[in-house]
This record gives C-alpha cells, sequence and structure tokens, in this order.
C-alpha cells in the first residue's frame, strides 16, 4: 500500500465503520418495502446515523477541525481553516429503491483548497481516495482518467437535465450518484461528468480525486455552495466538453 497520511487513514477508518450501519441498513430495506412507515423515514435515519458515526470518528484524534455536513449543515470547531466535507450517503434515491449503486463522500479542505478526497461505495466494496500531490488510487492502485481523444466514443455521467439536452448528442448516464460518477471520471469508466447548482459534499471529494488521476475540473469555489456548477473530464476531452456545454 502507498503512505498515506494520519487524515487519509482516520477517513478511511470512519468510513469503514460507517459501512457497516449502511450495509445491515440497505438488507433491511426490502422488509421495509412492506411496511406502513415505510422506507422514506428509515432512510433518513440511517443517513443520519452514518453522519454521527463519521463525526464522532473523525473527531477522535482531529478534535478542533470544523465541518461541512448535508445532514448538519456548518459546525465550527476552533479549526475555522480546516474543514471535514461529509456526504453520508450520496445517492439516497437509489438505496431507498434497493439500488445497490451509492457511496460516502468524504473530503478535507484546509486554508479553501482541497487536500484529501475519499468516495466509498460499501456494496461493491470500492474504495477511491486521493491526496494533494501524491495521486488518486482505487483500491490501492495507483489510476488514471482515460485517454480517448474523440469525444463522441466517450461516455458522460450528468443529471436529469443534462440527459434532457438534445445537443449536444453525447453519450450519457444518469446514475444517480454523483460521487461515484466522479470517481468513476478519476479511474476512467466514465470520461466526464457535468451538473448544474449541486452542492459541495457531492463533489468535493470526486474534484480531487479526478484531479490527481490527471484530468481537469473546473474552479467550484466560484460558485455558492449548494449551487456549484462542476465541469469534470479527462485532460484529452475537458477542452471538448466545454465547447459542447456552452449552452448548458
Amino acid at each position: 500500500m502507498n503512505s498515506i497520511s494520519s487524515n487519509l487513514n482516520l477517513m478511511i477508518k470512519a468510513c469503514e465503520k460507517a459501512s457497516k450501519v449502511i450495509i445491515r441498513d440497505f438488507g433491511e430495506l426490502e422488509n421495509l418495502q412492506v411496511s406502513k412507515k415505510g422506507p422514506k423515514d428509515f432512510v433518513t435515519k440511517t443517513d443520519k446515523r452514518v453522519e454521527k458515526i463519521i463525526i464522532e470518528e473523525l473527531s477522535k484524534s482531529k478534535k478542533n477541525y470544523s465541518f461541512i455536513t448535508e445532514e448538519s449543515g456548518k459546525i465550527i470547531g476552533d479549526k475555522k481553516n480546516i474543514f471535514w466535507i461529509i456526504d453520508p450517503i450520496d445517492g439516497t434515491t437509489n438505496f431507498l429503491h434497493g439500488i445497490p449503486h451509492f457511496a460516502i463522500s468524504l473530503a478535507l479542505k484546509k486554508d479553501n483548497e482541497i487536500i484529501v478526497g475519499l468516495i466509498f461505495d460499501p456494496i461493491k466494496n470500492e474504495i477511491f481516495y486521493a491526496e494533494k500531490d501524491n495521486g488518486s488510487f482505487f483500491n490501492n492502485n495507483r489510476m488514471r482518467v482515460s485517454n480517448k481523444p474523440n469525444i463522441d466514443e466517450c461516455l458522460f455521467g450528468t443529471n436529469n437535465k443534462g440527459i434532457k439536452l438534445i445537443y449536444p448528442r453525447l453519450n450519457l448516464r444518469n446514475s444517480g450518484c454523483a460521487a461515484l460518477d466522479l470517481a468513476y471520471v478519476g479511474c476512467g469508466r466514465l470520461d466526464g461528468y457535468f451538473h448544474n447548482k449541486i452542492n459541495i459534499w457531492d463533489v468535493a471529494a470526486g474534484k480531487i480525486i479526478i484531479e490527481e488521476a490527471g484530468g481537469k475540473v473546473n474552479n467550484i469555489d466560484e460558485f455558492n455552495e449548494n449551487e456549484i456548477n462542476i465541469r469534470a473530464a479527462s485532460s484529452n476531452i475537458y477542452g471538448k466538453l466545454l465547447e459542447k456545454l456552452n449552452k448548458f
């Protein structure tokens, strides 16, 4: 295994602990599809429980760091320049319907720069992570973005609004999990990803993972944290994608 920082090590351990709850609850969902209470409340509880575990684990040895989270919003610690950015389950609609395509997304931002990112798919047991200037890794193996030069042969992840575009006629997928879409760009399964009005916790980890894998991502800091227009792709395709998306 490549050498990793104490921060990343802590993030991996926190995700592994939280994933036990996700896997257990995901297995319980089938019983809930017929119950009166319904699965939606259950999934919300899972989300909150997972976030609580992650916050507790990260706070054990890094007591002063701040948080930006999907469920709890901002939690300001003594160190106001260092933020953990947490999405406990990205892809909750998939989770809710028993579709095994969702992930924990965790990032660390210091002095307005994302320095560590981790995306963990607990069902497929796939982990994607990156640290600034230390490369991107998939299950501990170095990973790179795709190198296809022809945009017509590429596959892109996007959301519903993207898929409804008549122009450009790109080959598009809407998987329902932005974090995994970005991770897949990092490892070359997808060639690019674009989405308008998305949240920081959906994209923070994916941004550094793609960049450290040799890809390009636009400057997300120029947007409000809840209204980010993200454009990400392999270096070969990034410019061509931006040209196609000038009206999006």
